[in-house]
């Protein structure tokens, strides 16, 4: 019996001896370290179409046929991936989507309103594009973000307005369950005693302001210490409407962030409107907020521009999918469903499916649904959403708009599964405002909402994004050995807030970070891409799509790196487009997700089995080198190994314990495919970066097994395969 650092039981276990074998600085030089794999039963299992993915996402139409061309259709379809992930740009950005650019508004006559695509088409569907809604009130968004918040825009003729099927009309629910909010962040504290409304139809008769008593952020929804306040006299229970001038004190309050908690609404909608949704939720044309000067006018200190950068930050809790033909955006096209078909990229297999939730009408989704069978598309898992937390949608708003589209679904069709959220990758945890009762936590608010309303059936599935590291100026090898433990405690946060296990838990989008870097280019993206999915299919989880699937090129997205600043420029890809915009060079995403998809794992729909390994000195457990253990339907053994460290490491000899020695020949022949520095090189130079070797993994043989040692280079990544007995 073997101690370790970590306690698990190791009654059966295979022992792999490493030797290392060049490190001077380290405490353990020369001594043999070994892989401990816990044979006593496996971990959990998974089956390659299932569980290996990537995503297709919108992108700007000027790039979309050079992306879709023939060329690039095929080297997409010599990735490494089994299922397709469609991602939906337009619900990040805001805007409606016209998944079928054939379909009806609901002012027909002026092109504008609530718009359903047609259930049929005369003609295949190769694109489709977002809309944007001009009753928008949130200042910046997750896509493009080159729209602005209609609250502070200068105009007043604009105005924001939440979404109706937010309202009691259609919840069911009394709407001061589901208050509409509009919160203000002045990006610093600042004196305020008065806030003036312009409203417009319908407006609220029953409202609160209130302003945030605690430790400030520069991000409002990640504030942990503190409350929303009311001011002294910033409730009203008589709202008119109209220009509204609220004197909220005698004293100024030094105050960063303001809130419009809207409770009831007039139900009154302008003229000649008679759509019962232009009757619902709540419109503002303009605010103003500050403190009275000495002749009683409002001294505004919020900024008015029809532009991102320049204005006063709002955000908002809906918006109102109503849009015009005329707010069509190029710049969020989607491949048409047909495309995606014809193309086969969806190799025949179930395609993760989204629904516009959060900006568009139950009756689009419904329509939507009876095309996609019509058509014999691939659908089982139809998303809801995209990122509505970091959209600042609270759970419960999601959650109301959730009952009603998931029952649109499933009355078309009762064997689908709907599911979601898709949230957003975040390290700490899912949080949001503290509710009544003080919870935070997003996942535990959204599944109370459900059992609360008896449809927790209605959740088949739970999908969250991967992007562990936002900041790239970071040496990435530091990185990749923190990785594990972040996944792991996000896997156990996720199974303490309740999230069942009874369903499949899904990574919708992985990759190194967010946001483009040098690391996402080279060696790093291969060792971690491979840990992502190994880990999170040994933790239970039972898929993992990588994004960054079509060809493209690097950019730049943060600020600075003082000391490296060739660490930022990068993209998450698998494939380097040329200046013809066809896929030129295969990136170490593509070879990583070769060797976890095609050599660790067989490449064939059947059972494997995962078992728990961990590395050690006989002192404790390291870190900087990892490794995954899989049985194949072949028989065969797997180990997938990751040198984080910057030097080489030897396996040196095979040994075993218990049992389990008939489980697998180690001393037999070996086959190891590799790789490492070897194969791959980058050349950074700004958006001409590219690489100036890249070489597919070297493949060799070891006859007499372990005794004859396999070196594994630093920064790599090694299969180890024996045949089983």
């Amino acid at each position: 019996m073997i101690k370790t650092k970590h306690c698990f039981s190791v009654s059966a276990t295979v022992l792999l001896a490493i030797l290392i074998t060049s490190n001077p600085a380290c405490a353990v030089n020369k001594k043999k370290f070994t892989i401990q794999i816990n044979t006593s039963r496996p971990a959990a299992s998974f089956t390659p179409d299932e569980a290996f993915g990537a995503g297709l996402d919108g992108l700007e139409e000027i790039d979309f046929d050079n992306t879709y061309s023939p060329e690039n259709i095929k080297a997409m379809l010599g990735a490494p991936y089994r299922r397709l992930s469609y991602r939906l740009r337009p619900e990040l950005g805001i805007e409606a989507w016209h998944w079928n650019e054939a379909g009806s508004w609901s002012n027909e006559a002026k092109k504008e309103g609530y718009w359903t695509s047609n259930d049929t088409a005369t003609s295949p569907l190769l694109k489709s594009y977002g809309y944007r809604l001009p009753r928008r009130g949130s200042t910046i968004d997750q896509a493009g973000n080159d729209s602005y918040s209609r609250l502070d825009d200068g105009d007043e003729h604009t105005f924001w307005k939440s979404n109706p099927y937010l309202d009691a009309y259609y919840t069911g629910e009394d709407n001061a369950l589901h208050p509409q909010w509009v919160v203000i962040d002045l990006g610093q504290r600042r004196n305020v005693n008065t806030l003036r409304i312009l409203w417009g139809e319908p407006y609220a008769t029953k409202y609160e302001v209130q302003y945030w008593e605690g430790k400030d952020s520069d991000t409002f929804n990640k504030m942990v210490n503190g409350e929303w306040r009311t001011f002294k006299r910033g409730r009203v229970q008589d709202g008119k409407g109209g220009n509204t001038i609220l004197p909220l004190g005698d004293t100024p309050v030094s105050v960063r962030f303001v809130r419009v908690l809207l409770q009831a609404s007039s139900g009154k909608a302008p003229q000649n409107n008679e759509d019962v949704r232009d009757h619902l939720g709540y419109a503002i044309r303009e605010v103003y907020i500050g403190v009275l000067n000495q002749n009683g006018k409002l001294q505004d200190i919020i900024k008015h521009s029809p532009s991102n950068k320049s204005q006063t930050m709002m955000t908002v809790s809906s918006t109102d999918p109503w849009h015009r033909a005329s707010d069509r955006n190029p710049k969020t096209t989607q491949p048409g469903f047909d495309r995606i078909m014809a193309s086969g990229l969806g190799r025949g297999n179930p395609i993760l499916t989204p629904v516009s939730m959060m900006y568009d009408t139950p009756e689009n989704t419904a329509a939507e649904i009876r095309f996609l069978k019509s058509r014999g598309f691939p659908i089982r898992q139809i998303e809801l959403g995209e990122e509505p937390d970091g959209q600042n949608v609270t759970p419960e708003h999601y959650g109301a708009l959730y009952l009603q589209f998931s029952k649109v679904i499933h009355d078309i069709d009762p064997t689908l599964v709907t599911g979601g959220p898709g949230l957003q990758s975040e390290v700490i945890g899912w949080n949001t405002f503290p509710d009544k009762n003080g919870e935070r936590s997003w996942m535990k608010r959204f599944l109370n909402y459900l059992r609360i309303h008896n449809r927790i059936d209605d959740f088949g599935f739970f999908t969250f994004e991967w992007y562990p590291f936002d900041d790239l100026c970071k040496p990435p090898a530091g990185q990749l050995i923190e990785h594990p433990s972040l996944l792991k405690k996000t896997y156990e946060r996720l199974d303490g807030e309740g999230v069942p296990h009874n369903i499949p838990w899904i990574i919708s989008e992985y990759g190194f970070s967010a946001f483009a870097g040098r690391a996402e280019v080279e060696l790093p993206a291969a060792l971690l891409n491979a840990e992502i999915v190994a880990q999170f299919l040994t933790l239970g989880g039972k898929a993992a799509y990588y994004y960054g699937l079509e060809p493209n090129e690097p950019i730049r997205e943060l600020n600075s790196c003082s000391s490296h600043p060739d660490r930022l420029w990068g993209n998450l890809m698998m494939f380097q487009k040329g200046p013809n915009g066809k896929a030129k060079w295969r990136l170490p995403a593509y070879y990583g997700g070769k060797m976890l998809m095609e050599e660790w794992a067989e490449p064939t729909n059947a059972p494997h089995q995962l078992f728990p390994a961990v590395v050690w000195n006989g002192a404790e457990i390291i870190d900087n080198v990892t490794a995954y253990v899989v049985r194949r339907p072949d028989n065969h053994w797997a180990i997938m190994v990751l040198n984080k460290s910057a030097v080489s490491i030897e396996l040196g000899q095979a040994l075993f314990d218990g049992p389990s020695i008939h489980e697998a020949n180690w001393n037999g022949p070996l086959d190891v495919i590799q790789y490492s520095p070897r194969q791959y090189n980058w050349r950074a130079n700004g958006n001409d970066g590219q690489p100036t070797r890249s070489e597919p993994p070297e493949r060799f043989k070891v006859v007499n097994g372990f005794e004859s040692g396999i070196t594994l280079p630093a920064m790599s990544l090694t299969v180890v395969r024996g045949t089983g007995l």
